[in-house]
């Protein structure tokens, strides 16, 4: 599902962002990805999703060589994934059910279909009675849950989450990953980073950490 080989980013001669990454994760693995400010997660991330591009090294993600997929085929390819991030990046002017409605609007789905199929993953992660507020009118935890629900409508093989606990109190991080959680049994495969190490060590799953660019562990629980 991915896979990392001998991955190396270099920002400038003197900025390595990532060194000699190599890392496999299966179909329905979920997997926590740890490290310091600076360590490379978001780095690994955005060339995961195809925003940025790895200086050398093979990358493989749900059946694409990122190495050669062409411009064309990006729009594609990010429709095997979704994506979550710490500041949530809904829009303001635009409902609960506007927000997650957006990737079926972008590919032309039937609006029966997108009614549908968007009032089934709000009741998925316990929104279904806030789809007419804005984001303004939610709490912290309420718009992540949003974040997640429009990650997760075009049902996508790969769910990447950048720190999505990273605004949130202890008791509302437990919230979002037990959604994850859920959304991992379902058979999505969910790669998370997190800086909070004792959420990781509350939840029995893979740990992989990044230092300085290197992978330093990559622990199976």
């Amino acid at each position: 599902m991915i896979d990392f080989s001998h991955v190396y980013k270099t920002y400038q001669e003197d900025v390595v962002a990532l060194k000699n990454i190599d890392l496999s994760i299966n179909k329905g693995e979920f997997v926590f990805l740890t490290g310091p400010s600076g360590a490379g997660k978001t780095t690994l991330f955005k060339i995961l999703s195809c925003y940025d591009h790895a200086t050398s090294g093979d990358i493989r993600v749900a059946g694409y060589d990122l190495n050669k997929i062409k411009p064309s085929e990006v729009p594609f390819f990010r429709r095997k994934i979704g994506v979550i991030y710490q500041d949530f990046k809904l829009l303001s002017d635009r409902t609960v059910f506007e927000n997650v409605a957006l990737p079926l609007e972008v590919r032309n789905e039937r609006q029966s279909y997108i009614n549908k199929r968007v009032d089934e993953i709000l009741t998925e992660v316990g929104l279904s009675h806030k789809k007419t507020k804005y984001p303004q009118q939610l709490s912290g935890g309420e718009q992540q849950r949003v974040s997640i629900a429009r990650a997760l409508v075009h049902h996508p093989g790969i769910l990447i989450a950048d720190e999505p606990t990273g605004n949130l109190d202890p008791d509302l991080s437990e919230d979002i990953i037990d959604v994850l959680d859920k959304v991992n049994a379902q058979g999505t495969t969910v790669f998370v980073a997190t800086h909070d190490l004792d959420l990781v060590k509350r939840r029995a799953k893979r740990h992989i950490c990044l230092e300085a660019g290197n992978m330093t562990g990559d622990t199976q629980c």
